[in-house]
């Protein structure tokens, strides 16, 4: 009998953990923990007196409870800590509300410009959350506090769930579309559509017509960067500008909104998927801190 074939995942980006090497849990007083269940990825991130301890980013599945404890769970592998010994837990993300260890919730927007200032230093003023589903253009202080924001209009063309359905119907694994997107003699006419049912359909009409698999790739990120430029117009970019979530990772997108809009951003040091798990986590100290836990 011939071996069903598996059908590869094109989409599917590596899942990781991460562990403090130089830290002994067990000597710190406050351990906080801030859990991001996303639409496409979640993230569990433990502190210890406010220093990153632990973290795991993993993919989001159908039912938001399993997918907080899958991320806690990652992220305590072989620390030797227990859930009890986490003092507060904060829930945020879209499935914020379904965190089955945290106390309190605090959206994604307070969490990202919060994890942005801890992550890139208190000079950000401008905070690019690239999300699974939407993404948002935030103004801070150098606390970290929110002053505005704003959120795409659109549907899922400009995000990380448009970029896997990418991924997948062009047959390229979903983290080398940004770097062969960059492999082009010249920029091609970016994909038009702001729908990603009509963008889906004119990917397969280029496609069809020959278009190489890199121009495809270029154009497809080229119309992300512009979209995601036309929001940060919308709210006025101030330096320091920096981006968190998953799409911060495709430099392709990345290259080509820092040419249109003639800034770099800071670099990132530390996973820009974890920024919301990050920003929950430091909320909690503090909460501790102010007796309000």
């Amino acid at each position: 009998m011939a071996e069903t074939a598996i059908a590869k995942e094109f989409w599917r980006w590596p899942e990781s953990r991460w562990t403090n090497p130089g830290m002994n849990w067990k000597e710190g007083k406050t351990i906080t923990a801030g859990v991001d269940v996303g639409s496409v990825s979640s993230q569990a991130v433990v502190m210890v007196d406010g220093e990153l301890y632990c973290y795991s980013n993993t993919r989001t599945g159908s039912d938001s409870p399993d997918s907080a404890w899958k991320a806690m769970n990652m992220a305590l592998e072989e620390t030797g800590i227990d859930v009890e010994d986490i003092h507060y837990c904060i829930g945020t993300g879209y499935g914020r509300v379904n965190v089955p260890m945290a106390q309190r919730t605090i959206t994604e927007i307070a969490c990202h410009a919060r994890g942005a200032n801890f992550m890139y230093g208190p000079s950000v003023r401008t905070v690019l959350d690239m999300g699974g589903q939407d993404c948002k253009a935030i103004r801070c202080d150098d606390r970290g506090k929110v002053l505005k924001f704003m959120m795409n209009d659109k549907c899922a063309a400009g995000t990380g769930r448009g970029i896997e359905v990418f991924a997948d119907l062009i047959g390229v694994p979903i983290q080398d579309i940004g770097p062969r997107s960059l492999q082009v003699e010249k920029e091609p006419p970016m994909v038009s559509s702001t729908c990603v049912v009509f963008a889906k359909s004119e990917v397969v009409g280029l496609l069809e017509a020959g278009v190489p698999e890199n121009e495809i790739m270029a154009a497809y990120c080229s119309a992300m960067a512009h979209r995601i430029v036309e929001l940060l117009n919308r709210l006025g970019i101030e330096k320091d500008f920096a981006i968190t979530g998953g799409i911060a990772k495709n430099i392709g997108v990345v290259s080509r909104m820092e040419k249109e809009l003639g800034i770099k951003t800071l670099e990132p040091k530390i996973d820009t998927q974890i920024a919301g798990g990050i920003g929950a986590a430091l909320f909690a100290k503090a909460l501790i801190e102010k007796g309000k836990a």
